[in-house]
Formats: structure tokens, C-alpha cells, sequence
């Protein structure tokens, strides 16, 4: 009786043996995608195959721990997110493990002794190996690109000095909007907004400065002060001034890196009383960019908005409506004037402030990140250090839904020609204490009588310092507390009652 094995027989033991290789070699790689050294564990170099489960395992325990802490704690995040060291520590480690992971496939495939293979399988196997390979490798080199964005950002938007401390629980941030255009960078602040936050809630008021406020003092013992002791009274010279004054005597500040920044908020601190921590300053030309980073912004449009002048090739209106804006129609709705005046588009840049508060929400900052992080380093100058930028991180996600209370420092209470500063100073108090819960101060006797002088006229646009104040008027009646019916260029009320959103405990509400 014969015992030799028929060649059939031969055949079916062997394509068993083939396929049993070849699903130990697509065990390997999958384990390999799991567990990362688990393959050399189990058939290669057990030296290699712990050293990658115990890198692996420190990483797992770190990412956990982390993401535990940061729900506990935003700080953790906020921190880490911001701090370049870390950042760069981070993105070294991100290349090194796709370098490492990436080496784990490829031997997981040599442990699969892909020659034994049947061609099929071989050809297979390739794929299988190549897909897992660069998928890993690739998602972690792109992890560490975006984390080298972050880094580069934090060096080239903010500074390295030192840290300043709030001010009677307030830090107190001085937001100006620069004029862009050939050689004007930040040489004329279109707009100049305090943002005071508080530094334990996050709570915040904006204060307003019109840009055509005449005759006010210096904040005491500035550089400022001692040149003008009578007030900023020069002939035909404005509040957003001080920056083209200071940039044409710059031997009057020494060692000052931004002397036309530095007489601003001398200025500033002089009108409001407040001490300003920190400045910002925004170039409107890359805020047009930030705004399309996030996909547009949701605004109430009141009535019909030009984008352009008619001369221009892109000339179209916002019709009225609640519509999702592009960069381009925001900043229009920002700054628009015709059939309007500048405290209508006071109004309307507070609107756009909370809008964009209120509606990007971290989900859309991390989905669009490198584009926010390209905009905003072409639209922001500040010497916010790099070390505080988690802490106003975290202030900035409490103010997100509190309420955003607005006082704009503007006729018919204000008169910008010669404005009463003990009575703008107890506005801003008021506010300030009104936002905290606390019983507002008293207020000056000259709040009680009403400014006998119209306001400065309106500056035109892009023009610094050809404003005239207008003739005097006829004193302003006391404003009552029932919200403006009216709307005005946009703004809910007028030049004659003024405009909601320019003082108001709700800017949303008012929006």
C-alpha cells in the first residue's frame, strides 16, 4: 500500500500554510497599530518590543492624565498650549514617535517573512503595511507641524516681558484699531476700546473712545503730562492723534519701543482714570482675515449696509437681516459711514466684538487653527506676554455667555470737544462697579448738569486731525431708561438720544 501524498493533497496543506503566514503577518501589523512593540514581544526582539510598550504606556498615562486635569482644570491646557517650551518639546516628541512607530511597522512586516508569501499576499501585505505606516507616521508628523505653527505664532504675536498685575481686581487691555495701508501700520488708531475684565470672573466692560476727543488731560507724571500740563489743546490735533505727535518726538521717550502706542494710552489713562495693563492693536486688513478663518459671523443687520463706495468694483449692500458675514462684509459693517456717524459705527464695532466672542467657540478655533493662527499674526501687534496668554485665554472662555456691559464715552453725554472729565470718570467707575455687583460710587455734580456744548464733529474717514468742533448746542436732555426705538445707520438709536449699544449692560441684547 502506497503511503506517498497525493499532489493534491501537497497543494491544500500548502496554500493552508501560505494563508496561516499570511494572517500572522496582518496580526503582527495590527497589534503593531494597537499596541505599539507588542509584535517584537511576541516574535522579534523582546529588548525592543518592551521599550516601545513602556514608551507607549508613559504616553497613554500623560495623555490621560493631562486631558483628566484639563477638565478639571482649563489652566493645564491653556498652559501648555501657550508655553513654547512646552510646545517645542512637544513637537520634537511627536517626530521622534512617527520616526519610531513608523520603524515598528516595518519590522512587524520583516517578522511577517513576507518572502514565504504567495505574490498575492506579498502585494498585499505591501499595502497593508504602507497604509498603516504613513497614516501614523503622517497624522503624527501633521500633529507636530500644526503644534510648530502654534509655537511660531506665540513668538511672533507676543512678547517676552514681564507680567503686569490687575489693577483693583481688573486687568485692563487697550484695543486700538489701526489703520492699514502702505507704511501706516498702527500709525493712526481708527478705534481705541478698554476692555476691563475682571480678574477672577472674567466679567468685562468695554469703554469706548470717540477718536475726535479734544482738550483732556495725561494720565499724571507721563511724559504727556509734563508737555501739555493744560490738556492735549493743540489747533486741529485729536485724541488719535497722539500717536502721529509722538512718532514726530520721539526724543521725548526714551528707550520706548512704540512711543505713538505709549502717548495713546498716557492719554487714554488720562480721560478714564484707569491704568492700562496691557495694549493690543488690531489691523483691520487681517481681522478681515480672522473673521473668514472662522467661517463668517453672525450679525443683525438693521438696515442696509454699503461694502465699498460706489466707484468700487466690489460695491454691493448687506441687506437687512440676520446674516452670516464674510471678512470682508464685517469689516464694512464695522467701519461704514456713509448715512451714519462715528458713534453709530462705535455701535456697530461692539457688535462685532461680542458677536465674535459669542460664536467661536474652541471646537472652531481647533477645527480652523492654522488659518486663526495665520490671520491673527497679520492682525494683531500686543505686549501681552507669551506667559499670560493662558490666563486671558481662560477670562476670555468665563466672559464667553456672561453679559458684556458697554459704556462709550460719547454725546449726548459726553461732550467730545470739551469733555467734563470728573463726569467721564465717574461714568467709568459706574460702570465698572455696576458690572461687578457692587453699588455704584457717587456720582459728580457735573453729571448732573448736562454738557452746554455740541460735540466735535466727525473726522473724516481716514483723516487724523482735520476735525472742527461744531457750534454749540442746546443742552441734552436726561436720557431715560427706555431703549431707543430709532436706528440709525445700522444702530439701534441716534446721535440725538444715542446709540444702545454704546452704553448698555447687554450688548447682545441690544445687538
Amino acid at each position: 500500500m502506497s503511503t506517498a501524498t497525493s499532489p493534491q493533497v501537497r497543494f491544500t496543506a500548502l496554500h493552508r500554510a501560505q494563508r496561516v503566514r499570511f494572517r500572522r503577518a496582518v496580526t503582527l501589523m495590527l497589534m503593531t497599530l494597537v499596541l505599539p512593540g507588542s509584535a517584537q514581544l511576541v516574535s522579534g526582539s523582546r529588548r525592543t518590543g518592551r521599550i516601545a510598550i513602556r514608551t507607549w504606556a508613559v504616553l497613554v498615562v500623560l495623555g490621560l492624565g493631562t486631558l483628566v486635569a484639563s477638565f478639571f482644570w482649563h489652566g493645564v491646557a491653556f498652559w501648555a498650549g501657550t508655553n513654547t517650551m512646552v510646545l517645542q518639546g512637544v513637537r520634537v516628541g511627536l517626530m521622534v514617535l512617527a520616526i519610531g512607530w513608523a520603524y515598528l511597522f516595518v519590522d512587524a512586516w520583516r517578522l511577517g517573512q513576507p518572502l514565504t508569501l504567495q505574490r498575492q499576499h506579498r502585494l498585499a501585505i505591501v499595502g497593508v503595511n504602507g497604509l498603516l505606516c504613513f497614516s501614523v507616521a503622517g497624522a503624527l508628523l501633521f500633529g507636530a507641524h500644526v503644534v510648530g505653527v502654534q509655537r511660531d505664532f506665540m513668538i511672533s504675536m507676543f512678547g517676552d516681558g514681564a507680567a503686569v498685575d490687575a489693577h483693583h481686581g481688573r486687568y485692563n487691555v487697550l484695543l486700538m484699531g489701526g489703520d492699514s495701508g502702505a507704511g501706516r501700520w498702527g500709525l493712526r488708531p481708527d478705534s481705541m476700546t478698554v476692555a476691563s475684565i475682571d480678574a477672577e470672573t472674567g466679567k468685562t466692560v468695554l469703554i469706548s473712545l470717540p477718536r475726535n476727543m479734544q482738550n483732556f488731560p495725561f494720565a499724571e507724571g507721563s511724559v504727556m503730562a509734563e508737555q501739555f500740563p493744560d490738556g492735549f489743546d493743540l489747533e486741529g490735533m485729536y485724541l488719535n492723534g497722539l500717536s502721529t505727535w509722538a512718532l514726530d518726538h520721539t526724543e521725548l521717550f526714551k528707550g520706548s519701543k512704540n512711543p505713538g502706542i505709549d502717548a495713546t494710552i498716557m492719554g487714554v489713562e488720562g480721560i478714564t482714570g484707569l491704568k492700562i495693563n496691557y495694549w493690543a492693536m488690531v489691523n483691520l486688513q487681517g481681522f478681515r482675515d480672522l473673521v473668514d478663518a472662522v467661517g463668517g459671523v453672525e450679525l443683525n443687520v438693521r438696515q442696509r449696509i454699503p461694502v465699498g463706495l460706489p466707484s468700487d468694483s466690489f460695491f454691493h449692500y448687506i441687506d437687512p437681516g440676520k446674516r452670516t458675514l464674510s471678512g470682508m462684509d464685517t469689516l464694512w459693517f464695522a467701519r461704514a459711514r456713509y448715512d451714519s456717524d462715528d458713534y453709530s459705527r462705535m455701535a456697530r464695532q461692539k457688535c462685532v466684538m461680542s458677536a465674535m466672542l459669542q460664536q467661536v467657540s474652541p471646537q472652531t478655533a481647533v477645527t480652523n487653527f492654522q488659518k486663526i493662527a495665520k490671520a491673527s499674526s497679520a492682525m494683531v501687534s500686543t505686549d501681552i506676554p507669551r506667559g499670560e496668554v493662558d490666563r486671558f485665554v481662560d477670562l476670555a472662555l468665563k466672559a464667553k455667555g456672561q453679559k458684556i456691559a458697554t459704556l462709550s464715552l460719547v454725546p449726548p453725554m459726553i461732550n467730545t470737544a470739551h469733555p467734563d472729565i470728573a463726569l467721564v470718570q465717574s461714568k467709568v467707575a459706574a460702570a465698572i462697579a455696576k458690572a461687578e455687583g457692587a453699588k455704584p460710587p457717587a456720582q459728580e455734580t457735573a453729571e448732573a448738569a448736562p454738557a452746554t456744548e455740541a460735540p466735535a464733529a466727525e473726522a473724516p474717514a481716514g483723516d487724523a486731525t482735520t476735525t472742527a468742533p461744531a457750534p454749540a448746542a442746546k443742552p441734552s436732555p436726561t436720557p431715560t431708561p427706555t431703549a431707543p426705538q430709532s436706528v440709525t445707520g445700522g444702530s439701534l438709536g441716534s446721535l440725538a438720544e444715542g446709540y444702545a449699544a454704546n452704553e448698555s449692560e447687554d450688548l447682545g441684547a441690544v445687538c
